[in-house]
């Protein structure tokens, strides 16, 4: 199969369309090509005319490990040219940023996920490129996650960077496809353009949306493998409690939760109490750990490993929202007076939650806190609103 990136580099019909054209290019260290060569390198060395460069969060060298870390604008030390940084002073491209191209090519590598930052990124180049007449490339890459879509809709009112718009947390979409339902959803009139790839199998095994021949690169300090990728969509929302992720170890958002004052055993055998099917399609093992830094640092925790990998996963049954919300109402029954939800500013958001925050509204954790709701309540919730979005999305499916 090939990538977007691989396609463009390799037809000259596609690339003859950028001759003549001030080219910029938005990417991360995973925006590399099939032989492993960076995508700016690659570009330049193809004779297109990259006059400028753009990092998202985490920078263009993917060198900011956590979340709220600030990345300055630079000028690229081998070609001269301005690199600017979308995770800085700004989340918008400003007027001048716009100013040095024509043509503007998203390459980022996704983790299918609403709360993944880049996805946001994608929308606020669209509108910039709106306004200001400028065209914009998608370089389609595979969605790791691939097709299952899980989790409550955005509630509108609770956007956010984290949160662009009223879309689950678990999305389904390459970011070709994304890039479709946000002009038309905010009626962007924007010249846009998918290169899209070729014999991208979402649905097959054994990779079930990322293709088992191609390395797996960082795109982001703590997306360090596959069986991340796929269990993002749940752990992430252990950002919004006083649990470890995990961060400070060497599988960062892997695990169902860590903390030095929690039993891991006694919070499984609730869960298969609770809500035994929502455990499926991955296994899940207790674990010690000790974070070199982040939350509980130089601290030992108890914790419950996942593993969406190899033979114990299955496409169809892993729903990782569902059970990393599992998870939280079995802290919450065994531990009811555990402080759960952190309390803190996160993405720039002072006002709410964070777990709300990153669940783009509060009926997850309200439902974590009713110590009267069962996992139907949050399944009839979540199950209308995935059938609300793959109706929705529909007609954006390019593969």
């Amino acid at each position: 199969m090939k990538f977007g990136i691989d396609r463009l580099l390799s037809e000259p019909d596609l690339i003859q369309d950028l001759s003549g054209r001030r080219v910029a290019l938005v990417a991360h260290p995973a925006s590399v090509t099939a032989n492993l060569d960076h995508s700016l390198d690659a570009l330049i060395a193809a004779g297109v005319n990259v006059t400028s460069a753009f990092g998202p969060q985490h920078g263009l060298k993917g060198d900011k490990q956590d979340n709220m870390v600030e990345t300055g604008d630079e000028t690229d030390a081998v070609y001269g040219i301005p690199i600017f940084s979308l995770y800085g002073e700004v989340r918008r491209p400003s007027g001048q940023m716009m100013s040095t191209a024509d043509v503007f090519l998203f390459d980022l590598q996704d983790l299918g996920c609403r709360i993944y930052t880049f996805v946001t990124t994608l929308l606020y180049l669209l509108e910039a490129a709106a306004t200001h007449g400028k065209e914009v490339w998608v370089l389609d890459r595979p969605n790791p996650a691939g097709r299952p879509v899980e989790g409550t809709l955005l509630v509108p009112g609770q956007e956010s960077f984290v949160g662009a718009a009223e879309m689950p947390m678990r999305h389904g979409l390459t970011m070709g496809e994304m890039g479709h339902w946000f002009i038309r959803r905010f009626g962007l009139d924007v010249a846009y353009r998918v290169i899209d790839m070729h014999h991208w199998l979402p649905e097959a095994g054994p990779g079930f949306g990322w293709p088992t021949d191609r390395v797996w690169i960082n795109p982001s300090p703590n997306a360090a493998s596959l069986n991340m990728a796929r269990a993002y969509a749940g752990t992430v929302m252990l950002e919004g409690t006083t649990l470890s992720e995990g961060r400070g170890t060497t599988r960062p958002l892997e695990v169902l939760f860590g903390a030095p004052d929690l039993d891991a055993g006694k919070i499984m055998a609730e869960m298969q109490r609770i809500a035994p099917e929502w455990l499926e399609g991955c296994a899940i093992r207790p674990c010690w750990f000790e974070p070199t830094f982040h939350k509980h640092a130089r601290t030992l925790c108890s914790g419950l490993m996942i593993h969406a990998e190899q033979a114990f996963y299955d496409h169809g049954l892993f729903r990782p929202w569902r059970l990393q919300a599992l998870a939280f109402k079995a802290i919450r029954t065994l531990y009811p007076d555990y402080d759960l939800w952190r309390d803190f500013a996160y993405e720039y958001e002072f006002d709410r939650l964070a777990i709300d925050v990153i669940n783009g509204g509060p009926s997850l954790r309200e439902w974590v806190d009713d110590a009267s709701s069962a996992p139907s309540d949050l399944d009839a919730i979540a199950a209308s609103d995935e059938a609300r979005w793959r109706e929705e999305t529909s007609d954006c499916i390019l593969y």
